[in-house]
């Protein structure tokens, strides 16, 4: 008993009998209100934020390219030239180009790409030619001779026949055997001399790498624009399967639970056999035989499922979580036969609280709104800076990429000095005190987004365990609940505990923008040789991975306590940990397992809308060919279907899990306040006792077995 007893204390002191306790506490005070101050005035820093943001930035930035003023090509006065020329392709060769990231040339917006070749001399010859080639000119040459016209580069000393590519015009370049061309002609005239078609390569090459990464976002922006309203017909799949399942769990939880663990492992099977008929299949296939590490990135997905090395990936990855899956209900069979029943109970709960089902739309709108917020104004900061011009020049010159002036240029000691430089817009940017300070808004941008994203939640979380609790508590089911529980426990977690919701959320949101940072670091030390560091940033990440989950279990149990109890947050925390630490097995052995039930229901959701996916935007299937979008790559639909999918099934799911988890507590609550006595009678179903003790007499002695079942005293029960 003394080794009991001195074990209680190192756990906290169990609850006492009161009389007067009938659920969560009505008459209650604000709670941590000085984090509610901070939070508050943390959102009005937001809101001015945003303000800045969405005065200074243009989003235009990112989308249109910009000539050699900074002006948007396709928008306003040039809203009939969408489309960019450079003057000289080859000078994009230059290695100048990957620091500035713009070619040293002058750059214009044209209306459509040149579809001849011609040189500034015999376009002057002939009228006609030079009316067209004026159409390329920075600006109208007049009467002016030639040589002053490329003197101040007004016009390009010669066009070549070039194609549209990401909105800039590109050389049409082609082949006659081995022999690269531009224009069906393998040589051309740059208004000075004879140049072979393949001097133009390399400053394709460069202007491309420049574009690559836009080439991709415009693709799957693209994408999107293409398929939306298929993924939201796949994500309104996915909202009606949870509700289906969500409904059957509150009728007929015990075959529910089984049916979606065979489901899973059916649905894992057929991934397994579908991969293997495709490896198969592929055996004789011209190419099929290279390895992934042969092949390298390839932005376009589809190339990897013509590789048979993917498919074998493809089996060897579900046959491992098809081994795990089954092993571990193998080891839990037992325990998960108690944690059905407990599901059961759930179900009743979550009929008498019936709103709650619905409550997941709610956190599902205000974090829209929180990611939108968050989204819009990062594209908006990091589009307000503004133009920034530097010289450009073709030979050695002392004033070379010092910023410049483009009005004045032409007048200016740096033209003087070097005659044939060009001040030319390079990048955005600034040197006010607004652009100083962007990377401290950006970073700030980041941490609110964390902050309310995780208030959104914590708001939920306490919100249903309010609801679940008063439906725990009640003598008379359902009589003695409140006439809209979901309602009231809303409204008394804003009334008076916004303060703790800002308190559990802002200690998680600095976890997770330190792991950020962590992975910021880590992207950085990519191509670094010290092990060392290597080593010391995975420990941490992994320390701080640990930690963030461990934090979300704490805050978890702490809100359930402020919803019942009405305290702050860390009493609540501490009070939660001591009673979970009294009741330790349990938690283990039932809660967990619980989790574990409810993770394979999302999976079954998530596999069975990805798998409708995958063969609808990808044209496996004949069926869907003619309704299907043409895409650039339709892993993009897919991904978004599948992460939104888990979203969705995670967001319905969490209701059960909510209920649950505060069920649990209120029955370890239950167990020390009470001892089914008729002076001290306990809360509980009398189903939901049996579920529990049946779950204690696992783990006891034949001896504390006979004394629980004789109902002993709460805490003669936590010492067995």
């Amino acid at each position: 008993m003394p080794v009991e007893e001195g074990a209680y204390k190192k756990s906290g002191e169990p609850k006492k009998f009161d009389p007067d306790f009938k659920g969560p506490i009505h008459n209650r005070g604000c709670t941590d209100i000085i984090c509610c101050i901070f939070f508050i005035v943390a959102i009005v820093g937001y809101v001015a934020v945003g303000i800045l943001a969405w005065t200074h930035g243009d989003p235009r930035k990112v989308i249109y390219p910009t000539d050699s003023l900074g002006q948007y090509c396709g928008q306003g006065k040039l809203e009939k030239k969408p489309l960019l020329f450079y003057f000289n392709m080859m000078k994009c060769a230059s290695p100048m180009v990957l620091l500035e990231f713009q070619c040293p040339t002058p750059q214009v917006c044209v209306e459509k790409c040149p579809d001849r070749t011609l040189t500034l001399v015999t376009a002057i010859a002939k009228p006609e030619d030079w009316k067209y080639y004026k159409s390329y000119c920075r600006e109208d040459p007049g009467n002016k001779p030639m040589t002053e016209i490329l003197q101040k580069k007004l016009c390009p000393a010669y066009l070549i026949s070039s194609k549209p590519f990401l909105q800039r015009c590109f050389p049409s370049l082609g082949k006659k055997g081995e022999v690269i061309t531009v224009g069906d002609q393998d040589k051309f005239n740059d208004g000075e001399k004879i140049r072979d078609a393949k001097d133009l390569v390399a400053g394709m090459k460069n202007a491309t790498v420049v574009m690559e990464g836009r080439q991709v976002a415009m693709k799957i922006f693209e994408d999107y624009t293409k398929s939306w309203y298929w993924i939201l017909i796949c994500l309104l799949i996915a909202v009606v399967l949870s509700l289906i399942f969500i409904v059957l769990l509150r009728y007929l939880a015990g075959i529910m639970v089984w049916v979606m663990i065979l489901m899973v492992i059916a649905v894992v099977a057929c991934g397994i056999a579908y991969s293997s008929i495709k490896y198969v299949n592929l055996k004789d296939t011209a190419g099929s035989n290279i390895t992934l590490q042969q092949l390298g990135f390839q932005p376009d997905f589809s190339v990897y499922l013509h590789i048979r090395q993917t498919w074998l990936a493809f089996i060897i990855i579900l046959a491992i979580l098809e081994v795990i899956i089954i092993i571990i209900l193998i080891f839990l069979r037992n325990r998960i036969r108690i944690a059905v029943e407990l599901m059961k109970e759930a179900s009743r709960a979550v009929g008498y609280v019936m709103s709650s089902l619905f409550y997941p739309i709610f956190t599902f709108f205000l974090l829209t709104i929180v990611i939108a917020y968050w989204g819009i104004t990062a594209v908006f900061l990091s589009t307000s800076s503004e133009p920034v011009y530097k010289v450009f020049n073709e030979t050695d010159c002392p004033h070379g990429r010092q910023t410049c002036e483009p009005e004045n240029f032409t007048i200016s000691a740096m033209k003087t000095d070097c005659p044939r430089s060009e001040c030319l817009f390079a990048f955005y940017g600034g040197e006010t005190p607004y652009h100083k300070y962007l990377i401290f808004f950006q970073f700030y941008n980041v941490f609110l987004f964390f902050w309310c994203a995780n208030f959104v939640t914590a708001l939920g979380q306490m919100t249903l365990a309010g609801a679940f609790a008063s439906y725990y508590w009640a003598p008379n089911k359902p009589n003695d609940m409140p006439a809209y529980p979901l309602c009231a426990s809303l409204g008394r977690s804003l009334r008076y505990h916004t303060g703790s919701l800002a308190f559990g959320s802002l200690i998680l949101a600095i976890v997770q923008i330190i792991r950020v940072l962590l992975e910021y670091i880590d992207h950085k030390l990519k191509g670094a040789e010290n092990k060392f560091a290597k080593f010391l940033l995975c420990c941490l990440k992994c320390c701080f991975w640990c930690l963030e989950k461990f934090i979300k279990f704490i805050n978890r149990n702490a809100y359930i306590m402020v919803a019942i109890y009405g305290k702050n947050f860390c009493r609540s925390a501490r009070d939660a940990f001591f009673l979970l630490m009294r009741n330790v097995i349990r938690v283990v052995v039932l809660d967990k397992v619980t989790d574990f039930i409810l993770f394979l229901g999302k999976l079954l959701i998530v596999g069975l809308v990805g798998i409708f996916a995958f063969f609808f935007f990808s044209g496996q299937t004949d069926a869907f060919k003619d309704a299907a979008p043409s895409l650039h790559y339709y892993w993009v639909p897919i991904l978004t279907v599948l992460v939104g999918s888990y979203l969705i099934a995670h967001g319905f799911f969490s209701v059960y899990a909510m209920c649950v988890d505060t069920l649990f507590l209120c029955f370890c609550e239950d167990l020390e306040r009470n001892d089914g006595s008729a002076a001290r009678p306990y809360h509980m179903t009398t189903e939901l006792r049996y579920i529990l003790m049946k779950d204690a007499d696992a783990a006891q002695t034949p001896t504390s077995r006979d004394e629980t079942m004789q109902l002993t005293p709460p805490d003669k029960t936590m010492e067995n």
